[in-house]
């Protein structure tokens, strides 16, 4: 390999390139991506810069493949595969580690053993305990997942990425007081990260008042002033908002905050129906399809709907066969959204896993609240029995949380189990004035 073809990046690694402004680029990917910042199409002009740069094509698929038009990412991908025997071996381990964590065949543990490799070179650099602190949250290996946040913290404290897996521990262990006072103590911080980073945390924040039995008003306040208002930026992604905005209305709705939160709803539904907003996450027409159903837009959900099963119809068998348990969940939620319990229960069944459904790009986080949903629809379908056995599973896993234990009341108020029904309201009771007298 010729010296002068071989440029470094900011970390000191060697890049195959001639142009300095593609390098520049590069350098400005890394900070915009890893700070969560707004400018990460820059990207797109380092492989303009070299188009035969394999680190520029293969961080362009990165970031196109999370973008409005994720099927653009495939030809950058190809450039960067017809130039990889040439590239340097910095660029071979990135290409090895991007390609798997954007195909179709992805396998998270392998995803997570490529990053790792990194890790060595990389101790003293806060991001990559950041970076590595999610997937193992999402493995479910709670305490190396908090042990990596922790330590970015130390090496930064306004590192965003190891903020937020913090906070998903304390929600994991149901810590919602400890939660919020860390995430409004670092919210400082946020103010220049992209729409959905500064959205989601605020999400996160919202949530902890929710699930603690925070007067409501607080969760009203947070998606008010923080989550909607984001829309006033010149600079906004409005999907990005919709996609928290619409996770948060969910479990309020799920959890019986319907009236208060109609007319946001309404709104937020009345944005769902420009077509532009469509097909850009598979989580965000999820929740459009609840959303536009629930709001009377019913024309409009279905037409959603069969767009999503039309897309899934384009991609490969394998493909097809991922997707399936995802497009079952998007037509049950648009049952939901109707008010159509049964056929909510006849479409997902009577063994829904929720852990099925991971191909939507979905945290645990985010996809806990279609456990609930089901939970409460097997309630009111008479399936108490099948409701109680899960809720009580899933109440061994977070014991602290007030909404499972009102849940596992109604069920055995239900199936007529008294003794039963006193324990779990008194338990519910006991959480929620805890929370409440913390926080007014």
């Amino acid at each position: 390999m010729e010296g002068e073809t071989v440029k470094f990046d900011l970390w000191g690694y060697p890049v195959k390139t001639t142009s300095d402004d593609c390098i520049a680029a590069i350098n400005s990917y890394y900070h915009q991506v890893l700070s969560f910042g707004r400018n990460r199409a820059i990207i797109l002009q380092a492989s303009i810069n070299d188009e035969d740069c394999v680190l520029a094509n293969i961080l362009a698929a990165h970031f196109l493949s999370s973008s409005a038009n994720p099927s653009s990412a495939s030809s950058r991908l190809a450039a960067a595969r017809a130039k990889l025997e040439n590239s340097t071996s910095y660029e071979k381990a990135i290409f090895d580690s991007v390609a798997c964590l954007i195909g179709a065949d992805r396998n998270d543990e392998i995803v997570l053993d490529l990053h790792s490799k990194v890790l060595p070179q990389n101790q003293q650099e806060s991001y990559i305990y950041g970076m590595l602190s999610f997937p193992l949250l999402e493995l479910g290996r709670m305490d190396e997942a908090e042990k990596a946040a922790r330590r970015g913290l130390e090496i930064n404290k306004q590192d965003l990425w190891s903020q937020h897996n913090l906070c998903h521990v304390f929600q994991y262990e149901c810590h919602y007081k400890e939660a919020v006072e860390f995430m409004e103590a670092c919210s400082p911080t946020w103010s220049s990260c992209s729409s959905f980073m500064y959205t989601h945390n605020w999400w996160h924040v919202a949530i902890c008042y929710l699930e603690g039995h925070a007067p409501f008003q607080k969760v009203l306040e947070v998606y008010d002033h923080y989550i909607w208002r984001e829309l006033q930026r010149s600079d906004a992604d409005r999907t990005e908002v919709y996609l928290n905005a619409l996770g948060l209305m969910l479990r309020a709705y799920v959890r019986g905050h319907i009236t208060c939160t109609e007319d946001r709803l309404k709104t937020l539904a009345n944005c769902l129906t420009d077509q532009s907003t469509w097909h850009k996450e598979w989580l965000l027409d999820l929740l459009a399809v609840w959303a536009l159903a629930s709001s009377n837009e019913v024309s409009k959900a279905e037409s959603l709907l069969k767009s999503m099963q039309s897309r899934v119809y384009t991609m490969s068998r394998k493909k097809q066969q991922s997707m399936q348990r995802g497009i079952l969940l998007a037509e049950s939620l648009y049952e939901y959204g109707r008010g159509n319990c049964q056929q909510v229960i006849e479409l997902l069944g009577l063994d829904f896993d929720v852990n099925d459904c991971k191909m939507i790009g979905a945290s645990d986080e985010q996809l806990e609240v279609f456990s609930e949903v089901w939970y409460t629809v097997l309630l009111d379908t008479g399936h108490f029995s099948k409701a109680i056995d899960e809720i009580e599973r899933r109440v061994k896993k977070r014991e602290g949380a007030p909404f499972f234990w009102r849940l596992l009341e109604k069920g055995y108020s239900i199936a007529g189990k008294e003794d039963a029904c006193v324990v779990a309201k008194e338990n519910a009771k006991a959480l929620e004035a805890a929370y409440f007298e913390q926080t007014v």
